[in-house]
């Protein structure tokens, strides 16, 4: 009887309950739990009609409402999807628009190149240590690296090859360099060995073997389906709580530097908590703001393989356009004296194109020979900097190589 007037109170409960509308494609559920529009973008925001009546008396706008303003242009900047408008990661879109522009700036004249392309590195490691400090997850660092993969294949294949001197063969190497990189890529920012709460794994694994049960019909021994989850969640953290307690019994200094207090979990050897994802890794290396994920122990090997490829299909690109825009020299004259290359607007946007990609590559080389020293002696990034950090690794070879003592 208890059983089936709770049935029919859920069944009242339900139908006293408003059905939501359908959402249609350009309409959102904002931050407010209101239901917004996407054409309503600028309307009904006071903080930004307060900082453009400040900035238009040029007066100083407070950085708080900065923030707020930043935060409404985050929830509302969205695209039109079905059932609902989807929300963009507002960090996606400076590469978008910034690196086009800049670049054929700098392709108007040599001066003008050297400038943008001295301040892009400056702009970027400004940007890395201001998100860097906020401990903050941004995509902006992901987009300018697959933007710019694809804007240098783009002008490849509309300035380089249409010159002919680049073969079918030569194309379609560089084609399938550009698809390993991006498959090497979406490897390395899979799960890089993220360690999980066993409890919570237990407690989710007693409730859906409950569920199983009741659906399939067996018999749990008289008791209810929430009496039978409580116990197993019980008896997971019972067991939980005595390992833990033999651990500290053990070892209670280790235990201590080992134990996560964000994941409440005691870590394995050379795991760590990465603050920005909020979430312990095995083996953590560092956090690359260029995959927007940690490098542990699963995914180490895919990050390696995706820098060396990378690298490669780079140096394989620059050559083939310093070849067809500089005919006769050799590639490193050419990347440093090429008479005559801005008379032509496409051989100067070509050859804007090749000295940012070799900025880039030589950025990236610096961090592929990191790795490789720090894999020859036997240590993680992290180690290295906790090291420097506590004063007990020694620098080596110009402060490529820290020795940690680890060995």
């Amino acid at each position: 009887m208890t059983q089936k007037g709770s049935l029919k109170s859920a069944k009242n409960n339900k139908a006293e309950e408003p059905e939501l509308e359908p959402l249609c494609c350009c309409e959102y559920i904002d931050r407010n739990g209101e239901k917004n529009h996407v054409a309503a973008f600028l309307c009904d925001c006071q903080d930004l009609d307060e900082g453009c009546e400040r900035w238009i008396t040029c007066k100083s706008v407070q950085p708080e409402t900065c923030e707020r303003i930043m935060e409404t242009i985050s929830d509302r900047l969205r695209i039109p999807w079905l059932r609902g408008a989807k929300k963009v990661n507002i960090s996606i879109i400076p590469p978008l628009i910034l690196l086009p522009v800049f670049l054929r700036v700098a392709s108007w004249h040599f001066l003008l190149g050297v400038v943008v392309l001295t301040s892009l590195p400056v702009l970027a490691l400004w940007y890395y240590y201001l998100t860097h400090r906020r401990k903050e997850q941004t995509l902006f660092f992901l987009s300018l690296g697959l933007f710019s993969l694809g804007y240098m294949y783009y002008v490849f294949l509309q300035e380089v090859v249409p010159k002919g001197h680049v073969g079918p063969t030569q194309l379609a190497l560089l084609t399938c360099g550009l698809f390993l990189i991006l498959l090497a890529l979406y490897r390395a920012k899979k799960n890089p060995g993220y360690l999980r709460n066993p409890a919570s794994e237990d407690t989710s694994l007693g409730s859906s073997q409950v569920e199983c049960l009741t659906r399939k019909g067996q018999k749990t021994k008289g008791l209810p389906s929430a009496d039978m989850s409580g116990i197993l969640n019980n008896r997971s953290l019972r067991d939980d709580q005595k390992g833990s307690s033999r651990l500290l019994a053990g070892s209670p200094t280790k235990v201590k530097e080992d134990w996560c207090a964000q994941c409440q979990l005691v870590r394995p050897a050379r795991a760590w908590h990465c603050r920005i994802c909020g979430i312990c890794v095995r083996r953590m290396d560092h956090h690359c703001v260029w995959i927007n994920s940690c490098v542990g122990e699963s995914n180490h090997q895919a990050f390696i393989l995706a820098l060396l490829i990378f690298l490669l299909t780079s140096v394989y690109g620059i050559t083939l356009t310093l070849d067809t825009i500089c005919r006769d020299r050799s590639v490193f004259i050419a990347l440093f004296y090429c008479p005559g290359v801005y008379a032509d607007y496409s051989s100067a946007l070509s050859f804007t194109c090749v000295w940012y990609s070799a900025i880039i590559t030589a950025g990236m080389a610096y961090i592929f020979l990191i790795q490789l020293l720090n894999i020859s002696y036997n240590v993680t990034e992290r180690e290295v900097q906790q090291a420097l950090r506590r004063k007990t690794g020694r620098r080596l070879l110009c402060g490529l190589i820290v020795d940690t003592d680890l060995l």
